[in-house]
């Protein structure tokens, strides 16, 4: 009980051992529980947070990737974190607070958005897209200086993006780019499995996928770069 509820005292795990008919004194759970360092922080972890509450947390970043010319283009994407789902994609060259609250408001029609929205202390979300989320009901996480960890799950998306397609490319112009990064997400969501959500896809996350005993078959993804495969019906 004591590993699976962190936040639990021996008192709290006394209490549930006697619905379950156990009779166990406090002196002796807080001596088979299992010792921890202390901390200066109090309550429960950001690994934890995210675990308990992420059906209702989406995250963002921006990239800057260059193109032939060394031009710089920025690449701003929207994530949901449970289902790995990209729900909002974009791509311009000035990246101001007025386009990102834009996008924003295209990630999150009709009012359809997060609880929570996890974004780095990039000068390129300013007043105007708090002022937007905080409408919109939605609550910043504003991920802390030097922790490279907090917005881990949507920063190794773009990792994804550059290594499995940008990197394999040359850029030319923005409308290019815009195609690319627009096919990859469509490869991301809907063939692409996810070691971090049991080997699911995004598209299937709830209902899975379920072999239907065809012919196995395969089709040219991103221009030539992978190949999707699945099974005839």
């Amino acid at each position: 009980m004591a590993e699976n509820n962190r936040l639990w005292g021996a008192e709290r795990i006394q209490g549930e051992l006697l619905k379950l008919g156990i009779k166990v004194s406090k002196r002796t759970i807080q001596k088979y529980m299992p010792k921890v360092k202390k901390s200066h922080t109090s309550g429960q972890t950001w690994a934890t947070f995210l675990k308990t509450h992420v059906q209702d947390i989406w995250a963002c970043d921006i990239t800057e990737v260059n193109d032939w010319l060394f031009r710089p283009w920025y690449i701003f994407v929207v994530m949901e974190l449970k289902s790995r789902r990209i729900a909002h994609m974009a791509v311009t060259r000035s990246p101001t607070d007025e386009w990102t609250t834009q996008q924003l408001r295209e990630a999150t029609p009709w009012g359809k958005g997060p609880k929570h929205l996890i974004r780095d202390r990039d000068m390129k979300y300013g007043p105007q897209f708090s002022r937007v989320a905080s409408v919109s009901g939605i609550n910043e996480l504003i991920t802390p200086y030097r922790a490279p960890r907090a917005n881990s799950i949507c920063e190794r998306y773009m990792g994804s993006l550059k290594r499995e397609c940008l990197d394999q490319t040359l850029i030319f112009h923005g409308k290019q780019l815009r195609r690319v990064v627009r096919e990859y997400s469509a490869y991301y969501n809907q063939i692409r499995p996810h070691q971090g959500i049991g080997q699911r896809i995004p598209a299937y996350y709830e209902r899975g996928i379920t072999s239907s005993g065809g012919k196995i078959t395969s089709r040219v993804v991103l221009g030539g770069l992978y190949r999707s495969y699945s099974r005839a019906p």
